[in-house]
């Protein structure tokens, strides 16, 4: 048997050489595609009753990938966009071997005719302005704990960064002089600057009294640094405290992803314009934050459902609060 008929040679070209050196895809990118060969090859030696050294390209077969699709959702119960993760994984492997072994190249056509799977997008869920405030008030500020997740969730709302953007933020990079502001590595590894409010300024400048400059900005009880699994526990455990005074928040599935949208949204409710929102969450493209305008238009088309006849009065401009104001003016 050829070393290029062995799908384990291809496997760790294709993680080694394409994933991280050629595309340097960011590392949760990396990750995924790993774990969808950590699931698939065992799969593929048991159906096959062959030694996973010894499975081959041709093993992998689309008929194969098809049963391994199925026993994730029904064995594993994962969604459809869990499914279409791992058969992205699965495209992408199966054409670096295509492109580089012309004898496997019709393989690779039949991989990749296996479908993704189509589904409903979920709903976008953000929070409005009384929602996000008791979400905020949530923690016992008199505890070090409270302290510390007032500060995660003031963070997240103030950038709009991702959980795993904010779990990196070091003490170096926030910049007190002139426009307080953040710099925040995004997917891809690029960077931005994010400007802070004062209000944020003062609970970062306490939170990271005495710290060195490397060191993470948001830590847990054991003074390591803050994962984003970390982060989903800490927003669920505001939401949880929240929902007592607010019970509208039990009927909403909230996440650290979920704030980012709600700073976006508020954003476009006090006039920042697209292409600005666009830069600020680090968006590549604009066709990924016009998401937050197809929403805005939504809650126009409700408020005017709710109008008098044509010709009245519209309903008064609600005025932006200090804080909306000094933060426009960072930007």
């Amino acid at each position: 048997m050829r070393d290029n008929e062995l799908i384990g040679a291809w496997i760790r070209r294709f993680l080694l050489e394409h994933v991280v050196a050629e595309r340097n895809l960011a590392r949760n990118t990396q990750l995924s595609y790993r774990d969808t060969l950590v699931l698939l090859l065992p799969f593929a030696a048991r159906n096959l009753k062959t030694p996973v050294d010894r499975l081959t390209v041709e093993h992998i077969s689309a008929q194969l990938i098809r049963q391994f699709l199925d026993h994730l959702e029904k064995e594993r119960h994962c969604n459809g966009a869990t499914r279409n993760l791992r058969l992205g994984a699965i495209h992408s492997l199966a054409k670096f071997i295509g492109g580089r072994s012309p004898e496997h190249l019709a393989w690779c056509t039949e991989v990749r005719t296996v479908p993704f799977r189509k589904g409903s997008q979920p709903a976008m869920v953000y929070l409005d302005k009384p929602e996000m405030d008791a979400i905020l008030n949530a923690p016992d500020r008199r505890t070090e704990q409270g302290a510390r997740d007032y500060a995660v969730l003031l963070f997240l709302y103030n950038t709009g960064a991702r959980a795993d953007e904010a779990v990196h933020v070091t003490v170096e990079d926030l910049t007190w002089s002139g426009c307080a502001s953040v710099q925040v590595m995004g997917k891809g590894s690029k960077l931005r600057r994010c400007p802070l409010w004062p209000s944020t300024v003062a609970v970062l400048k306490e939170l990271v009294s005495g710290r060195a400059a490397h060191e993470a900005v948001f830590l847990n009880r054991l003074d390591q640094p803050l994962t984003r699994f970390g982060i989903y526990e800490l927003v669920q455990r505001a939401v949880a405290q929240a929902s007592t005074k607010l019970p509208i928040l039990k009927d909403k599935r909230i996440s650290p992803h979920s704030i980012r949208h709600t700073s976006a949204v508020h954003m476009l409710r006090a006039g920042i314009d697209i292409n600005t929102i666009r830069a600020f969450l680090g968006h590549v493209s604009l066709d990924t934050t016009h998401i937050y305008a197809e929403v805005d238009l939504e809650m126009k088309a409700k408020a005017l459902a709710h109008c008098d006849i044509p010709g009245s009065a519209g309903p008064k401009r609600r005025p932006r609060d200090a804080e909306t104001i000094s933060f426009l003016r960072t930007l």
